[in-house]
């Protein structure tokens, strides 16, 4: 292929000056911990400087994992315009949605995510079919979708006929208000969507259950009048229908809610996802296959085909096992308040990972290669051990998938497949497969998605990551602290699940073909949780020094005391100066420094605790669904209270170790503050010995200010007084243990 028709560029990003303050910053760090040992060896060896040594040795390794990930990034640009010329190479593809609780997860906001994928762009609309998950077997959202597909008839015309670019309908009517000038077919075209849209919105959004089955006189719900959420058959139906006003199509819609029973393991979202694998493949079986969250919605209409770019342009298909889409927002919350919209990382650290073995699979907004789930190794690796052990008989391949014969060799006559999907459904279909170990999404982490791109690496798979303008797609994030501190929890939770358990990336990298540095990429986010210890120690120095007359910093004379403020100055500049770079405020680097300490001792030490009582076998981990904001499904996404930015509570255990720092903070700096009256009061003098500590500890004030205001906030924004009471029995015990001889 020529030069000009290249369909996409891997590009190298400089980053020289970078390099040298990542090695000035760790060379700060090994001076800190040279000096920390030399003042141990001088007789300085308390039970606070033994911990600050421990810790900041602890920083120094994340510090390493992060440099390596950071260190050779790479962007690709695609070129879609070039795949005219090979029109007739491009792939059909499934389009997989999954939603879990209509409560949680508005179905109106998945009828919007189904709508924009249903108008991609792509030249034949036949290769194209969207299958949706309902884990909750919800009628309300199946009348969502049986909606949906009725006003797709008139939305996909709509948007290919005016090059809609955002083809989400609540975001295209919320972003693009009624033309007054632009011409009379197009006005007449968008008053009508636009009416037609209302009257879609209205009947879901006042939809419930109750109603939908006792009126149900067209017989549509009549599989789900004994169905309970948790107990029920598999239901698939299928909608194709056609433009009312065109004759246009567009792609199949099938509905999935896969058998439920109370005596098999449903495996949640990885759960789901395999369902739908086996789903699509008995009834389309497209070898490319793309999955969304219900809440991220297409924001470029060429997704797919940029996509294509990546999956075709490369000479060898290693190089692009499966293409991830990073996260964006919409509605996104002013400075980032909650420090849940990771541009940085998004910017940063996902950039150098494409240029180890390939960015992670973050589990929405990723095309795969369906052999690649199946878990087809490289054509390289593949044909060695075809060498070694010979093709597959039928019966090892129906160990491997299932009983079905359709799945096995499937016969793609959507019509006639509907038992077959509903077979391949059930709960027990999985028994005595690799379903979940060697095929499909994996099972044995709340994280399945990092598990699942950890094992596609793992066979020699790269991936590669696929960031247009404007964005791909767009999804909601949490607001609120609840909701943002729960999904930092169940992610830390799945992360360290994976570490320790026998998925180890260890384990991948010595026996299988995980590159030691795509390793310790993976490291970066594994050890979330582990963090969480370190950081409350180093948290509670301060603190306890204070409270016992003592210092954990180093002094002047020894010249750790320089060391530690360089180190301090050159490590906030830094971070302050990635989030200028992309282009961020000042206000949006210092929510994210608050919050990530918040994070690290809050969900993150609940998460580290978690899984160490489910490995001693003393509790298990329960997955959580995080609450989607409603707002965002409307069109109006400034009208939700939490978009003023402030921290909201309840009583949930992931509020008590913040809580219990900041008021321990506060009354340590009170003591600290009379012991030193008293002290000049009596001598006349002033003693200086804790004025670092005294720094320490109000410096951590202002990392927890949200907390502070919360102590004497009313209603949702103030701590519960089950959490405070909690909070001050522990600070008690706190400076009770840690009171002098």
């Amino acid at each position: 292929m020529s030069s000009a028709m290249k369909l996409q560029e891997r590009v190298i990003v400089p980053r020289t000056a970078w390099k040298l303050a990542d090695i000035f910053i760790l060379c700060l760090l090994f001076a800190l911990l040279f000096c920390r040992v030399v003042s141990l060896g001088e007789g300085g060896a308390g039970a606070a400087s033994v911990a600050a040594l421990v810790c900041e040795a602890w920083f120094t390794f994340v510090w390493i994992l992060n440099m390596n990930m950071k260190w050779n990034p790479v962007r690709f640009h695609t070129y879609p315009e070039n795949l005219s010329q090979r029109m007739d190479e491009l792939p059909a593809v499934d389009m997989l949605v999954t939603t879990a609780d209509p409560e949680l997860e508005p179905p109106l906001m998945t009828v919007n995510t189904v709508l924009s994928l249903l108008a991609v762009d792509y030249p034949d609309v036949d290769k194209l079919a969207c299958y949706v998950s309902d884990n909750g077997c919800s009628p309300v959202t199946c009348y969502a979708l049986r909606e949906a597909a009725r006003f797709a008839g008139l939305w996909v015309p709509f948007c290919k006929r005016h090059g809609v670019g955002v083809r989400a309908p609540f975001m295209y009517f919320a972003s693009r208000p009624e033309p007054e000038l632009a011409g009379d077919n197009f006005s007449d075209d968008w008053t009508f969507i636009k009416s037609e849209y209302d009257k879609l919105v209205s009947p879901i959004e006042s939809a419930d259950e109750g109603s939908l089955l006792r009126h149900d006189d067209a017989g549509e719900f009549t599989e789900f009048m004994e169905a309970e959420r948790g107990d029920h058959p598999a239901i698939v139906l299928w909608d194709n229908r056609k433009s009312s006003r065109t004759g246009e199509g567009f792609p199949n819609l099938v509905y999935v809610s896969r058998e439920k029973s109370r005596k098999h393991d449903h495996h949640y979202k990885a759960g789901a996802l395999n369902v739908l694998a086996r789903v699509s493949a008995v009834m389309t079986n497209a070898p490319i296959i793309l999955n969304v969250d219900c809440d991220m919605f297409v924001n470029n209409s060429q997704v797919v085909l940029h996509a294509m770019c990546l999956l075709l342009g490369s000479d060898d298909e290693t190089c692009s096992g499966f293409v991830q889409v990073p996260q964006r927002f919409y509605g996104k919350l002013k400075d980032d308040p909650f420090g849940n919209q990771m541009e940085v990382l998004r910017e940063k650290l996902f950039s150098g990972l494409a240029g180890l073995q390939g960015i992670y699979y973050l589990g929405t907004g990723c095309f795969h290669r369906r052999k690649i789930i199946y878990g087809v190794a490289p054509s390289s690796y593949a044909a060695i051990k075809h060498e070694r052990e010979g093709s597959l008989s039928y019966e090892d391949l129906r160990s491997k998938f299932g009983a079905s014969v359709e799945l096995v060799d499937p016969m793609i006559d959507i019509s006639s497949r509907i038992q077959v999907a509903k077979q391949v459904s059930s709960c027990n279909y999985e028994t005595d497969t690799h379903w979940g170990q060697e095929i499909g999404w994996s099972y044995g982490s709340m994280a399945e998605d990092i598990l699942t791109g950890q094992r596609i690496h793992s066979s020699g798979w790269k991936s590669t990551l696929l960031d247009t303008n404007p964005p791909a797609f767009l999804g909601c994030a949490p607001t609120g602290g609840p909701a943002s501190l729960t999904q930092y929890k169940r992610w830390a939770t799945g992360l360290l699940e994976i570490l320790l358990g026998q998925n180890s990336p260890i384990i991948a990298t010595i026996f299988k073909r995980l590159q030691f540095r795509q390793f310790l990429a993976y490291l970066v986010f594994y050890v979330w949780s582990m963090r969480a210890p370190f950081e409350l120690c180093y948290a509670l120095l301060g603190p306890f020094c204070l409270f016992r007359n003592q210092s954990f910093l180093l002094k002047a004379s020894n010249h750790g005391f320089s060391i530690q403020l360089a180190l301090f100055l050159s490590y906030n500049i830094y971070n302050f100066v990635e989030y200028m770079d992309c282009g961020l405020s000042a206000r949006t680097w210092w929510n994210n420094m608050r919050m990530q300490r918040i994070v690290s001792i809050s969900s993150w030490l609940l998460a580290f605790l978690s899984v160490v009582l489910k490995t001693i076998g003393l509790s298990k981990t329960v997955f959580e669904v995080t609450r989607e904001d409603k707002s965002t499904s409307d069109g109006d996404p400034s009208t939700h209270e939490t978009d003023l930015g402030w921290f909201t509570f309840d009583s949930s255990l992931v509020f008590i170790p913040v809580t219990t720092v900041a008021i321990l903070n506060i009354a340590t700096i009170a003591i600290g503050v009379w012991r030193h009256a008293i002290f000049w009061m009596i001598t006349g003098n002033h003693d200086w010995q804790n004025i670092g500590e005294f720094i320490c500890c109000g410096w951590a004030i202002l990392y927890f200010w949200p907390f502070i205001k919360g102590l004497v906030g009313r209603g949702r924004y103030g701590i519960p007084w089950n959490v405070k009471l909690k909070a001050w029995v522990i600070v008690v015990a706190f400076l009770y243990f840690c009171r002098g001889d």
